[in-house]
């Protein structure tokens, strides 16, 4: 009895064996992820979790980083939004207007370039390097050159348009036309979504252009019928994208303009840096970031809801 119950027990042990190894294998796997993960996750928690702790509970206070923060409730959106602060609504009113000009015209172009480049030509590389080639420019660099582009005395453009004979404009020096000329700036610049668009057109299967050819449609039926319903996830995503980079342009009012003539380019992010560093004003800037962020969330809500309704999955029902 003793004997078989001894060699039962020989025979587990293997199993036993493997099971120790294996759970010894896995702990080390996980501390093994878990360590290589931590700079990340210390990241995250250093500067992006703690720094909006300290801002939400910043923005019930006055502070002006001199002395004490002192609590003050709602007082800071109340000063913003009940509108004792006219800059507010003018700074938002003026990212809305940039960003309803940038978002469609820059991803626009982005498109038609990215169709352009996913054609079969000579070059085609030198091409792409050349469209992608602004985005690297360090925006302080690009900021630099447009100013001397935009000099309505000196600059390029309005060189060119005096040899033709045309009406010169003040660019980014009337109120006008400042929001306008940043435009022209960021379709200057919108390589990155030009690249995303042409890692999209080059997924599209080719065989369906081919079963379009055959029952004798053209270029603008492969647009409608193939490109477009194909390419509406890429299009959501920089759509998206470019929205919530819009929303906080900085350097362009920073460097070019200091948010004149007359805050015409006072933009959002802008003032809430004034505020924040010239005026010492740390609490409503905090309450400033907040209004931000939650505008910036409410508007992804409302577009990953409208997407179900026309953003094209392969493979799904809609």
């Amino acid at each position: 009895m003793d004997v078989k119950l001894n060699k039962d027990i020989e025979g587990r042990m293997p199993f036993i064996d493997i099971r120790l190894k294996n759970r010894g294998y896995k702990r080390h796997e996980m501390l093994s992820g878990i360590l290589f993960s931590l700079p990340g996750i210390l990241g995250f928690l250093i500067f992006i979790l703690v720094p909006m702790i300290s801002s939400f509970y910043l923005s019930f206070t006055k502070y002006n980083v001199i002395t004490k923060a002192e609590f003050i409730g709602l007082d800071n959106y109340k000063t913003l939004l009940g509108g004792s602060d006219p800059l507010f609504y003018k700074s938002l009113l003026v990212t809305t207007y940039y960003v309803v000009l940038s978002v469609p015209l820059s991803l626009a172009f982005a498109f038609f370039v990215a169709l352009l480049l996913n054609q079969q030509i000579k070059g085609l590389s030198i091409f792409r390097t050349l469209f992608y080639l602004p985005t690297l420019v360090p925006i302080v660099a690009t900021s630099v050159i447009w100013l001397w582009i935009y000099n309505p005395d000196l600059g390029l453009l309005n060189s060119i348009l005096r040899d033709l004979n045309l009406p010169t404009s003040k660019w980014i020096f009337g109120e006008s036309t400042v929001i306008p000329s940043f435009v022209i700036m960021q379709v200057w610049v919108s390589g990155g979504a030009m690249l995303i668009f042409l890692a999209g057109l080059q997924g599209i299967p080719k065989h369906l252009y081919e079963a379009i050819e055959i029952d004798g449609g053209n270029a603008f039926r492969k647009l409608i019928y193939i490109t477009i319903p194909f390419l509406t996830p890429t299009i959501f995503f920089n759509f998206v994208m470019a929205c919530v980079t819009a929303f906080q342009v900085f350097a362009e009012a920073y460097i070019m303009t200091d948010g004149g003539p007359n805050n015409a380019s006072l933009l959002y992010v802008f003032y809430l840096y004034r505020e924040a560093f010239f005026f010492n004003n740390m609490g409503k800037a905090s309450a400033l970031a907040w209004i931000l962020f939650i505008i910036i969330v409410l508007i992804t809500i409302v577009f990953f809801r409208s997407a179900k309704k026309w953003v094209y999955y392969e493979g799904s029902d809609n």
